[in-house]
């Protein structure tokens, strides 16, 4: 048994010793509210036994060994809730293990350990948290807590956000608990925050979206979070330890190792986790609807967000034998409108410089072509986006592409930032030429909707691995008549580094551009970035 640093020891010595005795325990959690964000382990306490106060809590894992007792101990001396630095004079703990372990490593600091079976104001604390805890609401109503959370991991293998952009709003027409209509915008689409959130108004939905594209510090962020006035349904792993890994994508998880999450958002009332019971039956028939919808739209809505309604007789969880008629529409008007309102807020970009801000790091590039079949299955499963008025033609082996495999997340990411840069429209090859030491690259250049040209891929001019798919590339290009594609895909890092049909999530239809054409020749680099001339 190592014992504390003759440093650490000699500062403990400095703090004044006052008569008192300490109490110190440990329990588990359960049964207990939890603790900061520790949802499972065991709470230690320490307590001064004549002035009735805590003087450090701390949370640990459970099972961590005694160690962590000795650390509250010290952070009870040092640093302790509403007191002043001390030691005690005497401790008492209620376990001959703890005790014997304390005696040792404390022996310096003139602290007497001892062993009693009660802790007299350690249990009332103890007493006090658990009838605490029972007056703590359930995040639901006990006679809604199985419906919502199977109406929730409904919705969930429905997966909207494979087809659906948080801007496409569906309004769903209730009529019923003082809601005539909630306006819905389904999350996910970027492998990031799964869920669905239910506006209680129009106005709302418009000024969070406005806010939310404003603000420069995490604080006004919050802020407009805050001003939402909607419920929600959220989505999260079952098991804790998976929520805390950076990259976590919630699709890749098997059903049963979902979890949904409901609360409310007021902006007079903040963020609230629990519901009345109006509000989960709300949430069931709302959840119920949409699930319908999905079932009947969900092919045609991945291909287009055209005008779709349905109506359907959804149970009254409130009154049995009763139903209800809920409505549920889209609203494509809206959903340009709200796509308009974050174009204006794009800053602009001249043409003279080359955007390097699309490509995920460390994401790999190349160019290959897709079999026939292989784009008819895409453009089936609606992973394929034409180009309006599109004239390809289907000569060749098949369509030649530029191919960018990334992680999953920062794929469905990709997707997004294209189609708000509004899709891939061409590509063409320019030279690139560094200053300092001459080298040249030919630069893989794709422009978007918006004008806008960005880097996708620099290759040394020499290299002849590039020079060769570049040849195959041109000729494809004049068989398909100067048609081609852009492929997103995941499985950067996959075992089989041969593209599979599997890992592709989207396919951009584009045209095979000249540089000319667009105003460019030979570009410079200066410093990180490429410029004209």
């Amino acid at each position: 048994m190592s014992g504390l640093p003759a440093a650490t020891i000699r500062r403990l010595q400095k703090l004044p010793q006052v008569p008192s005795v300490w109490e110190g325990d440990r329990h588990t959690l359960l049964g207990l509210p939890p603790l900061g964000s520790q949802t499972e382990g065991e709470c230690i306490l320490w307590v001064d036994g004549i002035q009735g106060v805590v003087r450090a809590m701390e949370v640990v894992p459970a099972g961590s060994g005694v160690e962590p007792m000795v650390r509250t101990l010290i952070m009870a001396m040092e640093q302790p809730h509403a007191a002043s630095p001390a030691r005690p004079q005497k401790i008492v703990v209620r376990d001959r293990e703890v005790q014997f372990f304390l005696r040792g490593i404390l022996h310096e600091l003139d602290i007497k350990v001892e062993c009693q079976p009660a802790l007299p104001l350690i249990d009332e604390i103890l007493q006090s948290f658990q009838e605490a805890n029972g007056r703590i609401p359930p995040p639901l109503p006990e006679n809604y807590a199985e419906l919502l959370a199977g109406r929730a991991l409904t919705l969930w293998r429905d997966a909207p956000w494979n087809y659906l952009e948080d801007h496409q709003i569906l309004a769903l027409d209730l009529n019923h608990w003082d809601i005539q209509t909630l306006y819905v915008s389904v999350m996910g689409r970027l492998g990031m925050e799964y869920g669905v959130l239910f506006y209680r108004s129009l106005p709302s939905l418009k000024q969070f979206r406005q806010d939310a594209g404003q603000p420069d510090t995490p604080e006004e962020m919050e802020e407009a979070f805050l001003r939402q006035d909607c419920l929600y349904l959220t989505f999260q792993a079952r098991h804790p330890e998976l929520n805390e890994l950076p990259d976590l994508d919630l699709a890749e998880l098997d059903s049963d190792e979902i979890e949904p999450n409901f609360g409310t958002i007021h902006p007079l009332e903040g963020l609230r986790v629990t519901l009345q019971e109006d509000e989960a039956a709300v949430l069931a028939v709302a959840l119920e609807a949409l699930h319908r919808f999905f079932k009947q739209y969900h092919r045609k809505l991945a291909e287009d967000f055209q005008p779709y309604q349905g109506r359907y007789r959804i149970p009254n969880p409130q009154a049995e034998g009763e139903t209800l008629s809920v409505q549920v529409r889209t609203l494509p008007d809206l959903a340009a409108e709200l796509l308009e309102l974050e174009g204006d807020e794009e800053e602009e970009h001249t043409q003279t410089l080359l955007r390097d801000d699309l490509v995920p790091e460390g994401a790999q590039l190349g160019l290959g072509v897709l079999p026939w079949t292989t784009v008819e299955m895409l453009r089936r499963t609606g992973q394929w986006h034409p180009l309006p008025q599109s004239k390809l033609v289907q000569r060749g082996e098949g369509l030649p592409v530029v191919i960018v495999r990334t992680s999953r997340s920062k794929a469905k990411q990709l997707i997004e930032n294209l189609r708000g840069e509004g899709g891939p429209q061409g590509v063409c090859f320019n030279t690139g030429v560094d200053p300092f030491d001459g080298d040249r690259y030919d630069l893989e250049i794709v422009q978007t909707g918006n004008r806008d040209l960005h880097l996708f891929g620099e290759f040394p001019e020499d290299d002849p691995v590039h020079s060769m798919a570049r040849k195959r590339w041109e000729r494809r290009c004049q068989e398909t008549g100067g048609y081609c594609g852009l492929v997103v895909a995941m499985g950067v890092n996959s075992a089989r580094p041969e593209l599979q049909v599997r890992h592709i999530l989207a396919l951009f239809e584009m045209q095979a551009l000249n540089p000319t054409g667009l105003g460019l020749g030979p570009m410079v680099r200066i410093g990180r970035q490429l410029h004209l001339p």
